[in-house]
């Protein structure tokens, strides 16, 4: 008995040993690439977080850029990764973008979109690139066929009822972006034929809720907030009695302090959240990086928001790190150990390089693979560089990457070709999809 234990022990060496990962790759990692890449390329996407539209469309957001932002390397028009799309895209016959040249492009979009119509010219857009389903974070939702792209709504506004004179002085970047709430804000007003905000602070909580709802009736999948370019991710925890205090003594005028309005604004968070996890909205939340000279990379770090996150008042809210806390994206990914929060790699694959985008999205796939989407970010910066080349360099970026992490993975020892493309279609669309049924 003893002799045939010990050689069952032996033949089974060699499978233990292909199971030890290991440091380095094997040399079978470019022909391993090349297979993943191959099946990964065939997969549909679930694009997580877009920005779909066009140049002059001011619902693309509900905010804008402020003038003269810095755009980084891979974001500008000189960046010749542009040109690569643009030949995939539409047959671009120059080598340049030149002026004269990117007339030809700008006519082109044009004659298909008169072709096609509004929809039918977003819809050929991801049947090119091969998504499915593209989320789309609008203001309002107008022409995209609603069975391609689903609509996030942006919640923000409501933080923003009163006199924000305060707030817009504080610096350029916010004299573009609160005029912007507050517009939003008059919007879903209009909507809800709200006239003028009402005279009690139940009223309002009663407008904000049934804004949700309706917002939900029309198609919202989801609420998002883009509160780190006003103010810090972290939300403290005022009562209700305080929140009340403070709309009593400014709904019908005044200006309250940026403190007052803080408070103020912790409380509507919190009961936007709430909301969410009673009608089943997940909250998307950005908590990256962002544009503009006066973004506040301290106050927008993703971890200020684990107070929040780890409240159990909350275990029946479904979280979307919209971005991935980048360039935290290390630290943010331990947030995705909660069983309701989950991280969007959104934006990194546009400003990263696949080499550098590959190396991040391993240590996700490493840790928690199953709390992770893949988002393009696109947006229609101008005419030229619009939404559809934005679609492409985030789909080239990421079947690429996810190639190359994989692949590594792989020949690293740590999982199987199988499991790995069981990973790439959880991340491209499996996993996202299934969070909104």
């Amino acid at each position: 008995m003893i002799m045939l234990r010990t050689l069952a022990l032996i033949l089974l060496l060699p499978t233990l040993a292909l199971a030890q990962a290991q440091p380095y790759p094997s040399p079978d990692l470019q022909a391993t690439y090349q297979r993943l890449l191959g099946e990964i390329q065939k997969i549909p996407l679930f694009d997580h977080h877009a920005h779909p539209g066009f140049a002059d469309d001011p619902d693309v957001d509900a905010m804008a850029a402020p003038p003269n932002y810095s755009s980084p390397l891979r974001e500008r028009l000189d960046n010749p990764e542009m040109i690569a799309a643009m030949k995939a895209l539409w047959g671009y016959p120059y080598d340049d973008m030149s002026p004269e040249h990117a007339k030809w492009l700008v006519a082109k979009k044009a004659e298909l979109r008169k072709q096609l119509g509004d929809a039918g010219y977003w819809d050929s857009i991801l049947d090119k690139l091969g998504i499915e389903t593209s989320i789309a974070n609008r203001a309002m939702m107008d022409y995209l066929d609603p069975h391609r792209f689903k609509w996030v709504f942006f919640a923000d506004s409501f933080m923003w009822p009163f006199n924000n004179r305060e707030m817009t002085a504080r610096n350029s970047d916010e004299q573009v972006y609160i005029p912007l709430q507050e517009k939003m804000l008059h919007r879903w007003m209009q909507q809800e034929n709200v006239s003028a905000l009402p005279s009690s602070f139940d009223e309002y909580l009663r407008f904000i809720s049934r804004t949700l709802q309706d917002n939900q009736r029309k198609g919202g999948i989801a609420m998002k907030f883009e509160a780190a370019y006003f103010r810090s991710l972290h939300f403290g925890d005022p009562s209700k009695a305080q929140a009340e205090a403070l709309y009593r003594k400014y709904h019908a005028g005044g200006v309250p302090t940026i403190q007052e309005y803080t408070t103020f604004q912790d409380y509507i968070f919190r009961y936007l959240v709430s909301e969410g996890g009673r009608l089943h909205l997940p909250v998307h939340i950005h908590t990256a990086v962002g544009i503009g000279d006066y973004f506040d990379i301290t106050h927008g770090n993703i971890m200020n928001l684990e107070n929040v996150l780890r409240d159990p008042r909350y275990s029946n809210v479904t979280w979307v790190m919209i971005h991935g806390g980048y360039p935290l994206e290390r630290v943010a990914i331990w947030l995705a150990a909660m069983k309701n929060v989950y991280l969007d790699s959104s934006l990194m694959e546009v400003d990263m390089y696949p080499a550098q985008f590959k190396r991040s999205l391993k240590e996700w796939l490493e840790l928690f693979p199953d709390k992770i989407t893949y988002g393009s970010d696109c947006f229609p910066y101008n005419d030229v560089m619009g939404a559809e080349e934005s679609y492409w360099l985030g789909v080239q970026t990421v079947r690429e990457s996810l190639a190359g992490a994989l692949a590594e993975m792989v020949s690293e020892h740590e999982i199987s070709e199988d499991r790995a493309l069981q990973m790439a279609h959880a991340y491209l669309h499996d996993t996202a999809a299934d969070l909104y049924k």
